[in-house]
């Protein structure tokens, strides 16, 4: 017989008789979540990637190098999972420059990049919340804050019922279960999080965010809260330093199978399939930010090196150098800032970096110029545009 991850309860909305479901909480059982043969040997293979992403992160000459990138390549990819048209280009040029013609869907990434580094702050303070429904709250808060669902009660839990996919709730896809059980189905998960349990640690990251999305806690938001989730899980189990793994890419190249697996979970308790298929994809989503990092890593070393043998280089233009993979998009304005400088040589900074290849100007203005490291930022944004 197929496990049972739940019951259903007989509601109505909007004058339609439905089952909503109640998930039980976790961990799986009757029987046990089995790892054996190939998920015990796709877990130690995805386990041995993380590991190496890892160590790519910490090889670089400066860690933030590929944190402040990768953040944003997972908060461009997790917002497009959820319909917005903002790429990491704009994001990055609108950090620069203020400017940008996605306005709200840059504004939604933006406020991905600030829940997420709340989260981190919290977690990682002695005085802070640690990973409790109380945070989720709070980056959903952030998360909402003056974008599409800031009329969707940011940071609280729902207070009514909803269904998922369809055109009504008789042909819903999914109906989490209702609102007054919410808060303590969370609860539950939060209690289990902190719980010693013998399963492990990337394995759980895997099952709370399925029972995250399941619970279906907020009115809009729940699945980009629900992946950050997996992240924040990773580095609070000490899996990974910080955030580098880009996890939504994954799941947006297999988004059918995503889908397939939630419901197979919920209707059949196949909670095998689900760590199989999640593994897969952290499998898949270290192998890319191993390769991306090796990429940006040689990249970087090239330039500086060209940089470095021009006759005209000065330790100006070295400094703004060493600034780019955390500032991609510069304008002269922000280049005297960030080297607290004078105008003409932040200008002669500018000047010997485009001469050497690594800034490209984008306007093709006299005024109001705009400076990009195009080739940082190619291999910054595959697979995101």
């Amino acid at each position: 017989m197929p496990r049972v991850t739940g019951t259903y309860r007989p509601i109505t909305i909007d004058g339609a008789g439905v089952r909503a479901f109640l998930p039980h909480p976790l961990p799986p059982a009757d029987p046990p979540l089995s790892l054996d043969g190939p998920l015990r040997d796709l877990h130690a293979e995805a386990l041995a990637a993380l590991g190496r992403l890892r160590i790519a992160g910490s090889m670089v000459p400066d860690p933030d190098w590929s944190l402040y990138g990768f953040v944003r390549k997972e908060a461009v990819i997790s917002s497009q999972i959820e319909g917005t048209q903002a790429t990491l280009r704009d994001v990055l040029k609108f950090e620069a420059t203020q400017q940008t013609d996605r306005p709200d869907d840059v504004e939604e990434v933006c406020n991905y990049i600030e829940a997420l580094r709340h989260a981190r702050r919290q977690i990682a303070s002695p005085t802070g919340l640690g990973l409790t429904t109380r945070l989720l709250c709070e980056a959903h808060e952030l998360l909402l804050r003056g974008a599409r669902g800031s009329d969707k009660q940011p940071g609280e839990m729902r207070t009514s019922q909803v269904w998922i996919g369809g055109p009504n709730p008789r042909f819903a896809r999914f109906i989490p279960p209702p609102h007054k059980i919410v808060s303590d189905a969370l609860g539950a998960l939060e209690s289990w999080i902190h719980e010693d349990d013998p399963l492990p640690p990337l394995v759980r990251a895997g099952l709370a965010h399925v029972q995250f999305e399941t619970i279906h806690p907020f009115l809009d938001g729940n699945g980009r809260i629900g992946r950050l989730l997996v992240a924040l899980l990773l580095e609070h189990w000490n899996l990974l330093d910080s955030p580098l793994l880009y996890l939504s890419l994954a799941f947006k190249r297999h988004r059918r199978e995503y889908y397939e697996r939630l419901s197979a979970v919920r209707l059949e308790g196949d909670w095998e399939g689900w760590t199989a298929y999640y593994l897969g994809c952290v499998l898949e989503a270290a192998n890319d930010a191993i390769e991306a990092a090796q990429r940006i890593f040689a990249l970087i070393g090239r330039d500086r090196e060209v940089l470095l043998a021009s006759s005209s280089v000065t330790i100006s233009a070295v400094r703004l150098f060493d600034m780019l993979p955390r500032r991609p998009f510069v304008t002269m304005p922000l280049v005297c800032e960030l080297l607290d400088t004078t105008k003409p040589t932040a200008g002669k900074a500018l000047a010997i970096l485009e001469e050497a290849g690594v800034l490209r100007e984008t306007t093709g203005k006299q005024r109001d110029r705009i400076y990009v490291y195009h080739d940082y930022l190619q291999t910054l944004t595959q697979d995101t545009e």
